[in-house]
């Protein structure tokens, strides 16, 4: 007896197929003479690969990509228009990859997840290879925020001469915000020369209060102000006018913390003017100006800029102030002889362009 058309075999097709298949493409099921029930895609280590039915119930696509290296199984559960149900089961393995991107992300790495951060601080992801495709990195990075906090993602060239990517929000973030970042990346190919992602990467971090650093140059003045009142003013030093001891203006951000350090100025193109241990350091740029004790200077506090980049304040100044400040918290720099405005990959620099410039290097726009 031949079956009714309804009653016939389904036909269910599967791609990618066989050994070592390029990674990058999400995995397609697709159905002829029925339709798809449910699909399921499991890699060896038992993680599924998400995706949905189509309207017409006849395909099915993963959310995600097949990922370098991994090897899937794949089971399909099917009905012909007459009802029969069918079970039909599929495999394939991906390529490994050749170059492996990695990413180093702030806040988060050296700091820990769940960290509380200032109001400027950016979500900051620097790459260990080139990125060529920006733009399908970019749609792999998630921002979530507690109150829908506008903002965007922008490409540029960190310290380091690595490609980076930067998230700033149009203005300083809102106290008490919380912020999840999740960098889908396992199965996205960097581009030419730059390797595959292997692993996602995610972060999770609290805005503090609105404190605000002042640094005035000209009075040689750095003011803190909390909530949008003045908490104490400290007399400082900055840097010597007329030269590359000169300070940097415009927005820093602070970047850490880093306690006692040795300063050499041969690591910052000063050759051998000064090589100490310094107390209280808080770093604001890649290119080594910090806040910091300087006692040595102390004749200058309040008086004249005579550091070699640096804001220097007392002892008892700067172990007050280390204690009162965060990462993230913005140093607002203004100063008549500087050597310029801090650049966006100059630690974190980027609020010193306008929202439309930020915007205007995102690689979706």
């Amino acid at each position: 007896m031949t079956p009714s058309a309804d009653d016939r075999a389904v036909t269910v097709t599967v791609t990618p197929t066989g050994e070592r298949t390029p990674a990058g493409e999400p995995v397609r099921v697709t159905a002829s003479g029925g339709t798809l029930t449910s699909v399921t895609v499991t890699d060896t280590e038992g993680h599924k690969l998400a995706g949905k039915v189509a309207a017409d119930g006849r395909s099915w696509v993963s959310v995600r990509k097949a990922v370098p290296g991994a090897a899937y199984a794949v089971t399909a559960t099917t009905r012909t228009d007459g009802g029969t149900a069918k079970t039909t089961e599929a495999a394939f393995t991906t390529a490994p990859a050749d170059k492996v991107n990695k990413v180093d992300w702030r806040p988060g790495t050296g700091t820990g997840t769940g960290t509380t951060v200032g109001v400027a601080q950016p979500i900051s992801l620097v790459f260990d290879h080139p990125v060529k495709n920006r733009a399908e990195v970019e749609k792999q990075l998630r921002i979530t925020t507690s109150n829908h906090t506008e903002g965007s993602w922008g490409w540029i060239r960190d310290w380091s001469g690595r490609d980076r990517v930067d998230w700033r929000p149009k203005s300083y973030w809102k106290p008490g915000t919380k912020v999840t970042l999740n960098a889908e990346l396992n199965g996205t190919d960097s581009g030419a020369a730059g390797g595959w992602f292997v692993r996602d990467y995610t972060t999770t971090f609290t805005i503090g209060a609105r404190q605000i650093v002042e640094v005035d140059l000209d009075r040689h003045q750095l003011t803190l102000v909390r909530d949008g009142e003045t908490v104490r003013r400290i007399p400082v030093s900055g840097g010597t006018p007329g030269g590359d001891k000169r300070s940097w203006r415009g927005t820093a951000v602070l970047m850490a913390k880093e306690g006692t350090i040795n300063m050499n100025s041969e690591t910052v193109g000063l050759a051998d003017a000064y090589n100490k241990m310094v107390d209280y350091s808080m770093r604001l740029t890649w290119s080594g100006m910090y806040a910091h004790a300087a006692p040595w200077n102390a004749r200058w506090f309040g008086n004249a800029n005579r550091s070699s980049g640096c804001i220097g304040m007392s002892d008892a100044d700067a172990a007050w102030f280390y204690g009162q400040v965060r990462p993230g918290n913005p140093f607002e720099i203004t100063g008549k002889d500087t050597k310029g405005v801090v650049a966006p990959g100059n630690g974190f620099g980027a609020w010193n362009l306008s929202w439309t410039e930020w915007q205007q290097k995102s690689a979706l726009r």
